[in-house]
């Protein structure tokens, strides 16, 4: 397959050479590929356009370099480079680029655009050395050649762990997954079957030995396995992610554990919309980012990221906005455009989807973006914003975005959220709020829609007994069944404070 290797000359001369000679001299690449540089092809009696037009699309491949010039312009004020690009995806090739230097860099205001063009069709690398520049073209092509079914091999999650075995995995999670999705997805097989049985029926397992998604679901420690396979939760006050950070925590465990306590930190930290009581005794609470969406970013930064990378799920909370990036990238069958319309789903590790799947983490049908996008719409925010720059990047506006932090062309069409609810934000607080009479640890945590039993133990329902808002019904026996939580006197002025406070609009 040729590749057409396209950049300003002047600007990349080193690494075009160095590019040229890496596929000549490495096995794997000259077995595969033909590069193709302008300034190598033999003279000829065209005009220049018109030869690296026809290279263009004599070529399979495109691979494009983008730095701080945007290079000689024709009449038409566009740049050779730019016309191998747009002439690659009208021949339908396909198309690799590289971007040196961060975002951070100084660049002419047409390489600038010409960057943003291109990040809404494809996935984009950013390299800054001539060494991770290989290393990126390497691993793309070797990517490519994987997905044209020209060499074999097993996505991560379906590949045998060489020293885990059954021992590794945990019977009582796979009880709960089983117990889970019978009832969320009708699972075939009952509780209590032998886990190798459970993992068979996954593809989870060969032999005496597991693969890497069985680990990552049913391990109580995978992050002995794979140390990355965490979430890196960061809570910042302002609009960029400088110090002091207000809180940051790591979540380990389990797919499902890991993805419970992200989200539950996330509605941790945004505000909490108290309803009227016209319908209920109990006043209907609304998290300002609908707790859906929020879920939908975490799982499918779980389900789709490059486990083989040292990199972890990160996901940060700033006044604007949430940020929930992966180390991964789209799938060549989709593009950041695609992602915003009807489309198909091509998991990066199906078995883990799988197992997600089965117990209603996700669908299977490519709907998750196009679900976030809508409950924004319907929650008066503005729609969420997908990257490629560093990994997969979503990202979530809060409502403040919405009143003037983010310029006109990203808003909604109302352009305004609702002001007809009162914005509750302490833990201890919202505890108050929801607790009538004498209730179960379980029946608040459902109000607050909080999925992690210790993360609201520890950050809500002890605090609020600590401070003295709430007390057990049993005091000394914690952990008895009947065990129930009311308000104290203390508690109870509290909530009569709020109450008198609360500004709702009719």
């Amino acid at each position: 397959m040729k590749v057409f290797i396209s950049s300003v000359q002047k600007e990349f001369a080193a690494e075009r050479e160095a590019l040229f000679q890496y596929f000549i001299a490495d096995p794997l690449l000259s077995a595969f590929f033909e590069p193709v540089l302008f300034e190598k092809l033999p003279a000829a009696s065209q005009a220049p356009d018109k030869v690296y037009i026809d290279e263009v699309g004599q070529s399979q491949i495109y691979l494009g370099l983008l730095g701080c010039e945007y290079g000689y312009q024709d009449p038409a004020g566009v740049s050779p480079t730019e016309h191998e690009y747009d002439h690659a995806t009208t021949m339908h090739l396909d198309r690799l680029v590289f971007i040196k230097g961060d975002s951070t860099i100084s660049r002419h205001p047409k390489e600038e655009a010409f960057i943003q063009k291109v990040g809404g069709a494809l996935s984009r690398k950013r390299f800054e050395t001539l060494d991770e520049l290989k290393h990126e073209v390497s691993k793309s092509l070797f990517a490519l050649l994987q997905q044209k079914g020209l060499i074999s091999h097993t996505p991560f999650d379906a590949s045998l762990h060489p020293t885990a075995t059954l021992d590794d995995i945990d019977d009582d999670k796979i009880e709960s997954f089983v117990w889970r999705a019978r009832r969320k997805r009708g699972f075939p097989l009952q509780e209590g079957s032998p886990k190798h049985l459970v993992l068979a029926h996954l593809n989870m397992m060969q032999g005496h030995q597991v693969t890497n998604s069985a680990i990552l679901v049913f391990c109580n420690r995978p992050q002995r396995f794979f140390p990355s396979a965490m979430i890196k939760c960061a809570h910042f006050h302002g609009l960029e992610g400088t110090k002091p950070i207000a809180d940051h925590k790591e979540f380990k465990g389990d797919v499902f554990l890991q993805v419970d306590q992200a989200i539950d930190f996330v509605l941790s930290k945004i505000s909490l919309s108290v309803g009227t009581r016209e319908k209920s005794n109990q006043a209907p609470l609304v998290y300002e980012i609908p707790r859906a969406v929020i879920g939908e970013a975490i799982v499918n930064a779980i389900a789709h990221r490059d486990y083989n990378s040292h990199g972890s799920v990160q996901v940060r909370v700033f006044k604007d906005r949430v940020e929930v990036t992966n180390p991964g990238r789209l799938v060549p069958e989709l593009t950041i455009a695609k992602l915003r319309i009807d489309h198909g789903s091509y998991p990066t590790n199906p078995l883990l989807a799988e197992c997600l799947y089965q117990v209603q983490y996700i669908e299977r049908f490519g709907t998750g973006t196009m679900d976030m996008i809508q409950l924004s719409r319907d929650a008066h925010l503005i729609e969420p914003k997908f990257d490629l720059d560093e990994g997969f990047k979503v990202v979530l506006w809060r409502p403040s975005a919405v009143t003037g932090q983010v310029p006109d062309k990203h808003r909604t069409s109302t352009g305004q959220v609702p002001d007809k609810y009162r914005i509750s934000t302490g833990e201890i607080e919202r505890v108050v709020w929801v607790l009538a009479g004498e209730m179960k640890r379980s029946e608040i945590q459902v109000l607050l829609d909080l999925k992690h039993r210790e993360t609201f133990i520890d950050n809500y329902l002890q605090p609020s007994i600590n401070e003295g808002f709430v007390e057990p019904t049993i005091p000394d026996k914690p952990n008895s069944p009947k065990q129930r939580y009311r308000l104290t006197k203390k508690g109870i002025l509290l909530k009569k404070s709020l109450e008198e406070n609360d500004d709702t609009v009719d």
